[in-house]
């Protein structure tokens, strides 16, 4: 059972159903086209499914469209992902479209439509106290990091931007975040960071070392 905490704003709340709402049945024939086109060029399965932690860490299942293919070398080892992110991946990563199924999660009550990415599990003991706050609201499929800089800046420089929405919430705020990233997807900002398909891996303010991300943080 989805766990919607009880002090979600109201009228984000009633956003968040009507957006979701409205956009699953407006966009339902751009997502199956989506999902033919990615049986067609990727295959099985459509949807990335991972456990991702919500708000105040609580665990849930994040949905997004797959954009890298399961492809093995003949040792049976997968390829790099490089190797597996293909032309039709990288336009759904460009787009953000690979991010449209994370509106189930929103009218789940998984998520909102705008608040900090949720990350992965293993990230739970890598954050600062401060870091932490971050979950102290439900996470969103963009947020003022991803409008100031996404994944072109460092952790802790998101982490920060995190946690200044998290002190600065109100429902205008959350109405200029949703404009500035229709503009930064138009433009595709910040999609990757500099020479990397993919964000480099937290491991902690004192030790983040950049190393790379794997296919299941960004996929």
């Amino acid at each position: 059972m989805t766990f919607l905490p009880d002090d979600v704003p109201l009228n984000k709340r009633v956003f968040d159903l009507l957006v979701s709402t409205f956009g699953l049945l407006i966009l339902s024939p751009l997502l199956l086209i989506i999902a033919l086109a990615i049986m067609l060029f990727n295959g099985l399965p459509i949807l990335f499914r991972q456990l991702r932690p919500g708000y105040q860490g609580r665990p849930f299942i994040i949905y997004k469209f797959r954009t890298m293919t399961d492809e093995f070398d003949f040792q049976g080892r997968q390829l790099p992902d490089e190797n597996r992110l293909k032309r039709f991946g990288k336009f759904l990563r460009a787009t953000s479209l690979d991010e449209l199924p994370e509106l189930v999660n929103i009218f789940k009550g998984d998520m909102s439509l705008v608040g900090p990415r949720p990350l992965l599990m293993q990230y739970l003991t890598r954050y600062t106290p401060e870091q932490a706050r971050r979950h102290d609201v439900l996470p969103g499929i963009t947020g003022w990091a991803q409008i100031n800089g996404r994944n072109a800046i460092t952790w802790e420089d998101k982490f920060r931007h995190d946690v200044w929405y998290v002190d600065h919430w109100n429902f205008w705020l959350d109405m200029k975040i949703i404009a500035e990233t229709i503009w930064k997807v138009l433009k595709r900002e910040g999609v990757n960071e500099p020479g990397r398909i993919s964000a480099g891996e937290f491991m902690g303010t004192e030790k983040s070392n950049g190393l790379h991300a794997q296919d299941t943080l960004e996929n």
